[in-house]
């Protein structure tokens, strides 16, 4: 004699429904994963493109002898575009730096220095158990020579 009296299909209704929440679980953690890191990467060529265009541009007035890099209009309409594409983004004021990444005690030299930019942004993970490791701050760094 065999049980076929509807039992089974109530058997796999639970089964399914207890499989289905721990499948949704980790495929909304590998969805959230990605978002970070799609940040992440989002972070990081934000500082480049404002290294790249800060180090052609470096000064506001054309031809200046001394200036603090990073107050060209070119490197304000960047900054401005980055801060569309990656919400949340905080850039640090570019300086110069020298070969080795130290900010030099003297002025910009123009012919050998190069323009360093940090920029960071944070991440709120959407899934309750990324949820709770907190907040991520997402930093990246570009240098540039400067042209």
């Amino acid at each position: 004699m065999t049980w076929s009296d509807g039992r089974e299909s109530g058997q796999s209704l639970v089964e399914f429904s207890m499989v289905i929440i721990v499948f949704l679980v980790i495929l909304m953690g590998i969805v959230d994963f990605g978002m970070a890191i799609y940040k992440y990467n989002g972070v990081s060529q934000a500082a480049r493109e404002i290294a790249r265009v800060t180090s052609v541009h470096p000064c506001a007035a054309s031809g200046a002898l001394t200036c603090s890099p990073g107050g060209s209009a070119e490197t304000a309409q960047v900054i401005n575009v980055q801060k569309n594409l990656v919400p949340g983004l905080v850039v640090a004021t570019p300086q110069c730096v020298d070969q080795t990444g130290v900010a030099p005690p003297r002025p910009c030299d123009f012919s050998k220095d190069y323009v360093q930019v940090k920029v960071q942004a944070e991440y709120r993970p959407m899934t309750p158990l990324l949820g709770f490791t907190g907040p991520w701050n997402m930093e990246g760094s570009s240098s540039a020579q400067i042209q």
